[in-house]
């Protein structure tokens, strides 16, 4: 059996669309071909960086995704596959606008902060994914975006430690911190579970960014 690792790195262009959110989405993204180098770096700032970590990937909505805490967006097959039983298709690696479509890494459950090591290129976890109008138009799933919160199968965004290339089938080596706070509970925060949040908040284990985002919405809810 192979160790944990990278079955697929996937790309988008930036194309119009009525389900966009901003004037394209590059959410359709392909895989490269096997022994293809993709360039990974940090992207800097959401508003006025470069977008996407992967070079060659798109990002249509500056102003909800990309950027240095986004940089790189990883989804495991393995829930890709649960999802097609779910739904009754076929959903190929990229579908889901993913980055990266590993083999073997608990994407839901990953911990913030956690490590992982793709070859000379260092990632670490930062955010889960927050389902939006524009992955549910993309896939055409009628209240997609409350079957994917109900379901928690959220896919991790990492932000670029180490630059570098990777290619298909890189190795993945997960380094964990030492706390329990994972994907799928600062989900639930995000989403608008208090408990949850105020766990999330007092491990202090976001980007301070992240951190005030959290502490506002929670104080906007309890208001």
């Amino acid at each position: 059996m192979k160790p944990p690792h990278v079955m697929s790195v996937n790309l988008g262009k930036g194309v119009p669309r009525p389900y966009a959110s901003g004037p394209t989405t590059a959410i359709d993204k392909g895989p490269v071909p096997e022994g293809t180098l993709v360039e990974i770096r940090d992207p800097g700032s959401k508003r006025g960086g470069l977008g996407s970590g992967l070079v060659g990937d798109d990002i249509g909505d500056r102003r909800h995704h990309g950027g240095a805490q986004q940089a790189v967006y990883a989804y495991a097959r393995e829930d890709q596959q649960w999802w097609e039983e779910q739904l009754g298709r076929a959903l190929p690696p990229g579908s889901f606008g993913e980055n990266l479509t590993t083999l073997g890494v608990d994407t839901t459950h990953a911990l913030i902060g956690e490590v992982w090591r793709l070859g000379e290129v260092v990632l670490r976890v930062e955010v889960p994914r927050i389902p939006c109008a524009t992955f549910a138009g993309h896939l055409g799933v009628r209240g997609w975006v409350r079957r994917f919160g109900d379901a928690g199968r959220t896919g991790a965004y990492l932000s670029v430690v180490t630059p570098g290339v990777i290619e298909p089938g890189v190795t993945v080596e997960v380094e964990r911190p030492d706390h329990d706070i994972d994907l799928l509970l600062s989900f639930r925060a995000a989403l608008g579970d208090l408990e949850a949040a105020t766990r999330v908040l007092e491990a202090r284990v976001l980007h301070p960014d992240e951190q005030v985002w959290l502490a506002d919405k929670v104080a906007r809810r309890r208001r």
